[in-house]
């Protein structure tokens, strides 16, 4: 059985990510440079505590399809 993919809503996917992203660095880049004394007050705990929930958001790719690999839902007869 031949499967069909579609790949041009894949690439529109990607190209909006990526727009999205370069987006979300220009206006991380101004908030920084206009902020800049703002943040250096703050104390490292805060500033850590702010790095750790953009990693997560970041390194995680929304939590919507971690695949499937190995769960315990097959059954046998």
């Amino acid at each position: 059985m031949a499967h069909q993919h579609n790949h041009q809503s894949s690439t529109r996917i990607s190209v909006v990510k990526i727009a999205l992203f370069v987006f979300i660095a220009i206006i991380a880049f101004f908030l920084l440079a206009e902020h800049w004394a703002h943040i250096l007050g703050l104390p490292p705990l805060f500033l850590l505590l702010g790095v750790c929930i953009i990693m997560h958001l970041f390194m995680h790719g929304g939590h919507g399809g971690h695949g499937g690999g190995g769960g315990g839902n097959n059954q046998s007869q």
